[in-house]
């Protein structure tokens, strides 16, 4: 008899028998609010093997593309193979500190006060003052992660933070997918990922002994397909030229208006976009390292599925949009996985084979986005990748735990290398604009959760990043998450942010003549010659 796997715990299949009813078995967390009637649409799972043993699709999984099925509809009807399925919506390892970090502080001016035995926001009524909790909640929406953390408004503390996986991987792993998605299921993907971050927040407030009605407004940022699908807004103009938003600016809406679990009346804000698919993520980026106050040439990456950047040199600042895709998030990747419990997040080579460590410690499910980058390097110094992506001797794999059945092909390694060129086109032209050579970088700051563990210098050597002194290189960690706190927390540093986007000059990366012959070299694995492509004069 064969199993159904999850994580590689097993249960033997039962004809007759759901995929929801193997998770009880197996003692995986898969949600539904219907009573397993198939009318909610929350438990999506994504079925990696073994599709063609369970029924056929019914109507109530119409929305959902092949390989994803609803777990209460989808039942055994044969037993002599294996059906592996994952859920959405794992819990992931989040790093970023609950305070602020040393030399650190926020300011607090918040625009939920008490008043007059009165909550006001912005002066207007919204609640009675029960002398009860004053707090908000900072969300980013991520392609791949949400993260959200709880902050009490007067004193600035943040009481909890959590990160889990967007719900909304059904829809595509990258946001063109997702707005293709959207077009033909209109508000599947906004209802998946509000219900999923609803049942987070609620579970923090059991923890922490709270209610929705402790919470008066929630900071919202994100790229800006993830904004705009949140808010409800149309993102098609997004997935054509100029690829630009709807609604650029700060989004406002009273919670009850987009169902989100805080106060009925609070409010429900989104940080304004910089441009096009530059996001609200990055603008919380911008406040949290304090971007227009740095002196010389500063250099913000966001990497992921859309990776972002800013550049200032004291004096003009440009933003660009890389569609880098989500293979350094494990996307397209056949052994890649998210940052969560059992991904490898290091790994060197040996000699004879591959030593790693994963994150919790547990036994290798697959590669994060560091390890990939290790893995990259490592290869390439090995001499078992070539910098042409190939690799040596015609092998078709590269085996990194043979035991678990992890492997690296080669396909792997091409989606690898256009994601590393979108990037490095990205930062070149950006350079060249202001007529600078990657030496003239004083300061490359990461942002994200990719760059928490990620070795720099490995980086670096692949041509990921710019090819500077390593020490010039600061992680950052979720500072879009510390920005969209530091927004909540003060009405100023919403109007400095104001200010602040209204001097930056977007860059169409796709318009540049040279655009393409940029890409076609980033795919090579190898550092980026600092003395080649960069014009140092004429630009500014």
């Amino acid at each position: 008899m064969a199993d159904a796997v999850h994580d590689a715990r097993r249960q033997p299949l039962s004809v007759g028998h759901s995929i929801f009813d193997a998770a009880d078995e197996l003692a995986v967390a898969v949600t539904a609010s219907c009573r397993r009637s198939g009318r909610c649409h929350e438990c999506v799972v994504q079925v990696l093997r073994g599709e063609d043993a369970l029924s056929p699709r019914t109507s109530p999984e119409a929305f959902l593309p092949a390989g994803f099925r609803l777990a209460c509809q989808a039942v055994v009807e044969r037993t002599d193979r294996d059906v592996e399925f994952a859920v959405l919506r794992r819990r992931l390892r989040i790093l970023m500190p609950t305070e602020a970090g040393p030399g650190e502080t926020f300011d607090r001016d918040p625009l939920v006060a008490r008043s007059d035995r009165s909550i006001r926001l912005e002066g207007e009524a919204i609640a009675p003052d029960t002398g009860g909790p004053l707090l908000g909640v900072a969300v980013d929406l991520g392609t791949t992660t949400v993260v959200f953390e709880l902050v009490d408004l007067e004193s600035g503390r943040s009481l909890h933070a959590a990160a889990f996986e967007n719900p909304q991987r059904f829809g595509g792993s990258d946001v063109m997918s997702r707005i293709a998605y959207e077009a033909d299921h209109p508000g599947e993907l906004r209802r998946a990922l509000r219900r999923a971050l609803n049942r987070e927040l609620d579970a923090a407030y059991r923890e922490l002994g709270l209610g929705r009605r402790d919470v008066y407004e929630a900071l919202i940022v994100g790229n800006p397909t993830m904004r705009d699908l949140f808010f409800g807004l149309d993102v098609a103009p997004l997935g054509r030229s100029p690829f630009r938003s709807a609604a650029e600016g700060a989004q406002a809406r009273r919670a009850h208006e987009v169902a989100l679990l805080i106060h009925p009346r609070g409010r429900v804000w989104g940080a304004p976009l910089v441009a096009s698919h530059v996001g609200a993520d990055t603008a919380a980026d911008l406040v949290a390292v304090d971007f227009a106050a740095a002196g010389g040439v500063s250099l913000l990456v966001d990497i992921g599925t859309n990776t972002e950047m800013v550049i200032g040199d004291g004096g003009r600042l440009l933003a660009a949009s890389s569609p880098a895709g989500p293979a350094f998030e494990g996307g397209g990747v056949s052994c890649g996985m998210a940052g969560a419990d059992g991904a490898i997040e290091t790994l060197r080579w040996t000699g004879g084979g591959f030593a790693w460590q994963t994150i919790g410690g547990l036994p290798p499910e697959g590669i994060c986005g560091s390890g990939l980058v290790d893995l990259l390097a490592e290869a390439s110094r090995a001499g078992l990748l070539r910098p042409d992506a190939s690799f040596a001797g015609g092998a078709r794999t590269i085996e990194l735990v043979p035991e678990r059945r992890i492997a690296f092909s080669r396909a792997d390694a091409s989606n690898l290398a256009q994601a590393k060129a979108a990037n490095a086109a990205g930062w070149q032209i950006l350079l060249r604009r202001l007529g600078l050579a990657p030496g003239a970088i004083d300061r490359v700051l990461l942002a994200g959760a990719f760059a928490n563990a990620l070795d720099v210098r490995n980086a670096i050597a692949i041509g990921l990043l710019p090819p500077v002194p390593a020490e010039r290189v600061r992680r950052v960690g979720n500072a879009s998450v510390r920005g969209a706190k530091a927004l909540l927390l003060s009405g100023r540093r919403r109007r400095e942010l104001d200010a602040l986007i209204s001097r930056i000059e977007h860059v169409e990366l796709e318009r540049e003549p040279d655009f393409f012959d940029l890409f076609v070299d980033g795919c090579r694995f190898g550092p980026v010659e600092a003395s080649g492509g960069f014009e140092t004069t004429g630009h500014r």
